[in-house]
């Protein structure tokens, strides 16, 4: 997470007040939003945090544009298949997207064959809010901290598994930098969504997995997972007691993941601008700073365009280089 924020705030001042400039000399594009809803995609199912977080922009936007924004989940290949959809939309500021970092970053080095461009393909419009993932165990696996885990998974080769929501989303990419760094060659499972991936994890069918705070909560407190550590290079106001990975013992381990929001490519100017500017003082009002801030975790951040685009030129070369290393693919 702190690493997501010195890239934000390496972003030239000069660079954010020439695109505000810009702004401001172009005409206002007045038939926008006309007599029409917005279509707001979400690349994954129903419930997980890209679908919270697409709700409720899509209700806040719809009341400060005076227009109904409609959420459409478009679910699979780690949002990809999404993803591609809004990339042939047509770019007129009625389709908009809930993008990831596995969509817009760890997607573009992941996949041979991917069906769209997360750079070329889209606007993109606001970095909503960045999110650790967790470290959790089975209770009954005998291990207290991330040294035991670690020294499990050198000594019993049978224990060398990891679980995630599916091929291609941070949690997979997470659990293939841990075995880089750590040194350990371990075998990724992959499961259609966090339920079944964190039911396995609990009944020891799978050693560890990293996945968000809040899904796994309900687990946590029925005392069917444990929490090891927060992935990101500060702890979280959810587990306070909780050490992060580099304080339990792997220097260096920083990872948040992000939600965003694009529009299709050649998207007009004005148009993304304005949704960026309604996005970031969206993200400032209480009840949303409660729902997303305090209840799930979320650092909710509200950026320009500009600084999205700088973030994305950070993240997709880091990941590449993970899965570079790792020798993860998915066809």
């Amino acid at each position: 997470m702190q690493a997501i924020r010195r890239r934000l705030a390496a972003v030239p001042l000069a660079t954010v007040l020439a695109a505000a400039l810009g702004t401001l000399s172009l005409p206002a594009h007045a038939e926008w939003p006309a007599d029409k809803p917005i279509s707001y995609v979400v690349p994954f199912t129903v419930g997980g945090s890209t679908d919270v977080v697409g709700r409720v922009l899509a209700q806040k936007l719809g009341e400060r544009l005076h227009q109904s924004v409609v959420v459409e989940n478009r679910p699979g290949a780690a949002g990809g298949i999404g993803a591609a959809y809004v990339a042939k939309a047509t770019p007129d500021g009625y389709t908009l997207f809930g993008g990831t970092i596995s969509t817009h970053a760890i997607n573009a080095s992941l996949y041979k064959s991917l069906k769209y461009d997360p750079v070329k393909d889209f606007e993109p419009v606001s970095l909503v809010a960045t999110l650790p993932n967790v470290l959790l165990v089975d209770p009954n696996l005998g291990v207290n901290s991330v040294a035991d885990l670690v020294a499990l998974l050198k000594r019993d080769p049978t224990k060398r598994t990891f679980a995630s929501s599916g091929a291609g989303t941070s949690t997979h990419l997470t659990g293939e930098l841990f075995a880089g760094m750590i040194g350990v060659p371990l075998t990724h499972v992959p499961y259609k969504g966090t339920p079944p991936a964190m039911v396995d994890v609990s009944s020891g069918a799978v050693t560890f997995m990293f996945d968000q705070m809040t899904a796994a909560l309900p687990l946590l407190q029925t005392g069917k997972l444990k929490l090891l550590a927060v992935t990101t290079k500060n702890r979280i106001r959810l587990a306070p007691d909780t050490p992060t990975m580099e304080e339990a013992g792997v220097p260096g381990f920083d990872v948040a993941s992000w939600q965003a929001v694009y529009a299709p490519k050649g998207t007009p100017k004005p148009v993304v601008d304005r949704l960026s500017r309604e996005i970031a003082a969206i993200l400032k009002e209480p009840d949303v700073q409660e729902k997303l801030g305090k209840t799930m975790g979320m650092e909710l951040v509200g950026s320009t365009p500009e600084q999205l685009r700088e973030l994305m030129a950070a993240e997709i070369p880091r990941w590449a280089e993970v899965v570079r290393k790792s020798g993860a693919s998915v066809e």
